[in-house]
């Protein structure tokens, strides 16, 4: 499919040496594996979340007053 984005003059021209190394006369593969990629690095970050989310609360109350308590006293020695 074709379509219109906006770049700068300076990834335009970045763009067209990077195809020009790999023998492509235009940018379009580039742009579509940038795509995929960021599309990829998206869906990777949603599941870390996710999984993230479902660990909360699962430290036991005597554990996370411990891990605070150690958290605390190691920010202390930061400074």
């Amino acid at each position: 499919m074709r379509t219109t984005i906006e770049i700068t003059d300076e990834q335009r021209s970045k763009l067209l040496e990077a195809a020009a190394k790999r023998g492509e006369k235009g940018f379009s593969t580039i742009i579509q594996e940038a795509l995929d990629h960021y599309f990829e690095a998206a869906a990777d970050r949603r599941e870390r979340v996710e999984r993230g989310i479902k660990v909360l609360g699962t430290l036991a109350e005597p554990a996370a007053d411990r891990l605070e308590k150690d958290v605390r006293r190691l920010r202390r020695s930061w400074r």
